[in-house]
């Protein structure tokens, strides 16, 4: 079975890409590079450089290499940025998206894993269920539920089988992928940058909300985690032709308790300093898991110190990222 996988090229698509070479998967990774690293694409993997919204240029790949499922992490996700410029949000994730989703449909492809976001919930004290009201605090969140909705409306209308799974906050790496965002904005590389060198203190963003220190309360999952709930709901996909899952685990922590993890694991003071709010940022997004727990069989397998020690390994491991890597060979790839 061949996959598409778009977005293959950025942190979670790769790390997908790569469990699902690991699976016996053949594998298309369909990336523009604009967030990606050419040489984040696993070995084995062929590649094609593309945007989701060239719908011929995706139609001319899956008649070259058919693929019976396709997996869409081509969305920017930066949720302070798309409060600052929503038009580019809206054309990427909603635009190009349907143009995407056209070429897929008109290819045959009737399967796809969407990544989505826990940012689609409105705030809420407690963890979120799938069916909790959905009322998203930023741009980023709000194109997220409207890809959803179109699915709902594709699965009626054309028979398109769809899982949307609704990430919380990954985080970590394996031994040979990490996080490798430009610029960064993510709260445990960053913080682990100052452990490193790279800056010299991390910012907290807002210290007055509603929490037991006044930081931000997030879920994180491991990365790893992340990719075997892609591949369970890929597998579904042949008996449930419509899931949405929370994936997370159940646990929030917030930033300074984050902070305090990364401190002992790397063993630096790492100095922070406060900073006001940003615009969109929910008081607290955690999962209730226990949708996918129930139906799919997955459980979080990792924790927060495990996260925070496997991004420290990869980043100490790769003090340039991407940028220095070797690039794995594609020779069947299409020209640009």
């Amino acid at each position: 079975m061949r996959i598409l996988v778009a977005g293959g090229a950025g942190y979670i698509g790769s790390i997908v890409a790569e469990f699902l070479l690991n699976a016996g998967y053949e594998v298309v990774v369909y990336d523009n590079l604009s967030h990606g690293f050419r040489a984040a694409v696993p070995e084995g993997a062929l590649f094609v450089q593309g945007d989701i919204g060239d719908g011929e240029r995706v139609v001319e790949t899956l008649r070259r290499w058919p693929c019976q499922a396709a997996m869409h992490f081509a969305a920017f996700i930066e949720a302070g940025e798309s409060m600052q410029d929503p038009f580019k949000y809206l054309r990427n994730n909603i635009a190009q998206t349907i143009a995407f989703l056209e070429a897929l449909l008109a290819a045959g492809v009737d399967r796809m894993v969407f990544s989505s976001t826990a940012a689609v919930y409105a705030p809420a004290p407690e963890p979120l269920t799938e069916s909790s009201p959905i009322g998203p605090t930023n741009v980023y969140g709000e194109t997220k539920a409207t890809v959803e909705r179109i699915l709902m409306w594709l699965h009626r209308t054309r028979g398109l089988r769809y899982a949307a799974l609704r990430y919380f906050n990954a985080g970590g790496a394996t031994a040979t992928r990490g996080e490798d965002h430009r610029p960064e904005s993510h709260l445990i590389p960053n913080i682990l940058a100052v452990a490193l060198g790279r800056r010299p203190y991390v910012e907290i963003y807002g210290t007055d909300y509603p929490t037991r220190d006044g930081t931000c309360v997030r879920d994180y999952v491991h990365v790893v985690d992340l990719a075997r709930a892609h591949l369970l709901a890929l597998e579904a996909l042949s008996d449930r032709p419509v899931m949405v899952y929370n994936v997370g685990t159940g646990v929030g922590y917030t930033v300074r308790e984050v902070l305090k993890v990364c401190r002992e694991v790397t063993g630096h003071p790492i100095p922070a300093v406060e900073a006001p709010r940003r615009p969109g940022d929910p008081v607290m997004l955690v999962a209730s898991p226990e949708a996918i727990r129930r139906d799919l069989g997955w459980t979080p397998q990792y924790t927060l110190r495990d996260i925070v020690l496997s991004a420290w390994r990869w980043m100490q491991a790769h003090p340039e990222g991407y940028s220095a890597q070797a690039i794995s060979p594609a020779p069947q790839a299409l020209s640009s």
